[in-house]
């Protein structure tokens, strides 16, 4: 499993974030994840602590609040989706700036809106201090099915060829004067998605025969054996701990 791709959301620090084992920040993060949505939208407080959590989260693995800022971008689509709740959900409403909003609607935004966040927020901090080879190792060593983790191998390892055979190929219309302006050209571009998908997948076939010569049975070999002791256990599960404590306070008032 050596894809050796440095994805751009990896930042290259050292810090004790980075040296943690990749499997005990995957497990930290789907707690901390959990934690966050079973927190009740009323407690409005709790996820402020959330977000400070993470800030404190980031400092430790020197990951730049503006890079962290940047990342969560990525979510505009679920706010854009969440603004529109107050609009169109049903039930009792409420008068703002001669707007008329729903309240369930408003809980509802304010839902969607604090937990995808800080969920957004902490996946990128994982993305920030784990590269994908070792995403991958730590996949396989939590014990997810052995066909996942090897599909999402491949998807990274050859993604670059593709998108790099995406590009050639486009160069190569644009030598012979080819220029998509118009719905006139779909039906070139539609063939060249399917060109692609020919090579791609015979591409696929190639590679399988190849494996399948040099003995693969369908399991990958481990060349590194990722571990963790019970300090750095502790050490990852500080987060989705704090965030349990918080969450329970959230319960009880």
């Amino acid at each position: 499993m050596g894809a050796g791709h440095v994805h751009k959301l990896y930042r290259h620090a050292h810090s004790p974030v980075h040296d943690l084992p990749p499997h005990t920040k995957l497990a930290a993060v789907f707690a901390f994840v959990v934690v966050v949505v079973s927190t009740p939208r009323e407690a409005m407080w709790a996820f402020g602590l959330y977000a400070m959590l993470l800030g404190v989260v980031a400092y430790v693995a020197r990951v730049p609040y503006g890079f962290l800022l940047r990342r969560l971008l990525i979510e505009v689509p679920f706010v854009a989706f969440a603004v529109l709740m107050p609009f169109v959900a049903q039930g009792e409403r409420v008068e703002f700036l001669g707007m008329s909003l729903s309240v369930s609607g408003l809980w509802g935004a304010w839902n969607v809106l604090a937990k995808g966040t800080l969920g957004v927020a902490a996946s990128v901090l994982l993305a920030s201090t784990t590269e994908l080879r070792a995403l991958l190792l730590g996949l396989q060593r939590l014990r997810l099915p052995p066909l996942l983790v090897q599909i999402a191998s491949f998807m990274i390892r050859y993604g670059d060829v593709i998108t790099d055979e995406l590009r050639r190929m486009r160069i190569a219309r644009e030598s012979r004067g080819f220029e998509a302006s118009g719905v006139r050209h779909w039906g070139v571009l539609a063939k060249t998605a399917g060109a692609l998908f020919i090579r791609s997948y015979e591409r696929g076939e190639r590679v399988h025969l190849a494996m399948i010569s040099r003995g693969y049975a369908g399991t990958m070999p481990v060349i590194d054996e990722v571990t963790a002791s019970r300090a750095q256990w502790s050490y990852a599960f500080a987060l989705p701990v704090a965030a349990l404590v918080v969450c329970l306070l959230g319960w009880s008032l």
